[in-house]
């Protein structure tokens, strides 16, 4: 603990302190805080002297420091081990893994650990740090998993700054490194929902499988026997494998990455599924959209999980002021009574804005959209009631009126 020097916030960040929210975001109160260095563990206090929580400093960042806890501690193997093993007791106790070994393990601020989360895929575990602060500490991470969990191997994957202009090209990149343990295979077979499926702890920006909608593709799964199903943003294929698994008559894919549709068909085979007998298309969404509206296909079942942004060579789709004119576009293609499912992991666009978004491309195609459902993520990602920050996903199923 660094207890030389003031450390003292203003009254709006102490307010956000009382009230439980784990940032501390820069201004002209924590401009004149000592020099300090990132993974530091400082003791904050208000401009009477008065401790109120100890954080890991980020001086460099927009995010200056990160609540640890409302007490003094250290930063040591005791106190972390202590941290992680309620991850873990948290996971098995409430998040109902079944057949799956494929899922968040520790997810930052919602298991009192702002800024780092642990994945576990198989026999490994990936780590992966959005706060520079963790830096200095990741032997002692890696030791804690080591200890707890003894997996075959720990990899870190880096988390880019501007994973927006990287993103078309990083499909081969190397982000992944080894830092314990034996290297996992190139393509590693892990388990969700019963389903197999490929994922790479090396290459690219992510993985291949997104955690987060674990519980909403087994949901898709009691829905698809018998349906044409639609999937846009397919990536690699995750929900197409579900519904297809499931039972659905047809399920075309659609994804601007060849790389990906061959990895979404590798994942069809891995699951004994022949892709064959679905459709996969590569090219953007919206035309896509516009040519199988030409060839008057209809489908029962039409899902939307875009990146928050993405650019094709012929159009650039973000997620606030895109959802609509991808909802208008595909709701001439989904049958009356068929299921629209939009889902959008943007942080920074509220519940109640992707609602006027899916409004506005119900208006639009003169249609009428009635929600079902809203959830968010799946039980591995708890997120802190004082941290609506927490809750960034967003999973709709809307019924369109006959």
């Amino acid at each position: 603990m660094e207890r030389s020097g003031n450390w003292g916030i203003g009254p709006e960040s102490v307010r956000m302190v009382e009230l439980g929210h784990p940032w501390i975001i820069a201004d002209s109160y924590t401009k004149r805080w000592p020099t300090g260095q990132a993974g530091q563990v400082v003791e904050l206090t208000d401009n009477a002297g008065r401790f109120l929580a100890s954080a890991l400093l980020d001086p460099q960042e927009r995010i200056v420091a990160r609540v640890l806890a409302r007490e003094r501690m250290r930063l040591d193997l005791a106190w972390l081990t202590t941290r992680v093993q309620a991850a873990v007791d948290l996971r098995s106790q409430h998040a109902g893994l079944g057949d799956t070994n494929a899922f968040r393990l520790v997810n930052g601020e919602g298991d009192g650990l702002p800024g780092l989360t642990v994945d576990r895929y198989g026999d490994y575990l990936m780590v992966q740090i959005y706060c520079n602060g963790w830096r200095a500490h990741l032997k002692l991470i890696t030791q804690v998993l080591q200890n707890l969990l003894q997996p075959s191997g720990i990899y870190e994957k880096a988390r880019p700054q501007n994973t927006r202009e990287l993103e078309a090209s990083s499909e081969t990149k190397r982000y992944g490194r080894l830092l314990a343990g034996t290297p996992a295979p190139q393509q590693l077979e892990v388990r969700e929902n019963g389903l197999i499926f490929l994922v790479s702890l090396e290459t690219g920006l992510n993985t291949g499988l997104f955690l987060d909608q674990r519980s909403n593709r087994c949901d898709l799964m009691k829905r698809a026997d018998g349906k044409r199903v639609l999937n846009l943003f397919a990536y690699t294929g995750a929900f197409s494998v579900a519904a297809a698994a499931a039972g659905a008559s047809l399920v075309t894919s659609v994804d601007a990455s060849p790389g990906y549709t061959e990895w979404s068909k590798a994942n069809f085979g891995a699951n004994r599924l022949n892709p064959k007998r679905h459709e996969f298309i590569v090219g953007d969404c919206l035309e896509a959209l516009a040519d199988l509206a030409r060839r008057k296909n209809q489908y029962d079942i039409i899902l939307m999980d875009p990146p928050s942004f993405s650019t094709t060579a012929k159009s650039r789709f973000t997620t606030r002021g895109g959802t609509s004119d991808l909802v208008a576009a595909s709701l001439p293609l989904l049958t009356a009574g068929g299921l629209l499912i939009a889902s959008s992991n943007h942080q920074k666009v509220d519940v109640a804005d992707y609602l006027k978004e899916l409004r506005r491309g119900a208006l639009q195609s003169n249609s009428d959209l009635r929600v079902i459902s809203l959830v968010g993520q799946a039980e591995d990602f708890p997120y802190l009631v004082t941290f609506p920050e927490g809750r960034y996903l967003k999973y709709a199923l809307c019924v369109k009126s006959a």
